[in-house]
């Protein structure tokens, strides 16, 4: 679970310093794996929200996972609109 945090690091490093050259990216490729093997766990929270969510009106994706990896609570891509 570590290295997939990491990798989430890794993104949010690349978005706001694009310039820079992340200290770990060398691991790249594992971190991506690491990532990409982590099932996403919501909690009973958010479950109920979306459920919410889907009475009020508002549907959307659950757990959605965005081109660059980040993966979102519930989102609507259409809008670009997301609830973490």
């Amino acid at each position: 679970e570590q290295l997939s945090q990491l990798y989430l690091v890794s993104l949010h490093f690349q978005l706001e310093f694009p310039d820079h050259n992340f200290p770990l990216a060398h691991m790249q490729s594992e971190l991506l794996t690491a990532f990409n093997r982590q099932e996403p766990r919501p909690s009973q929270l958010q479950h109920n929200v979306a459920a919410a969510l889907h009475r009020i009106g508002w549907n959307h994706s659950f757990e959605y996972a965005t081109l660059e990896g980040i993966s979102l609570d519930m989102a609507q891509p259409d809008t670009k609109s997301a609830i973490e």
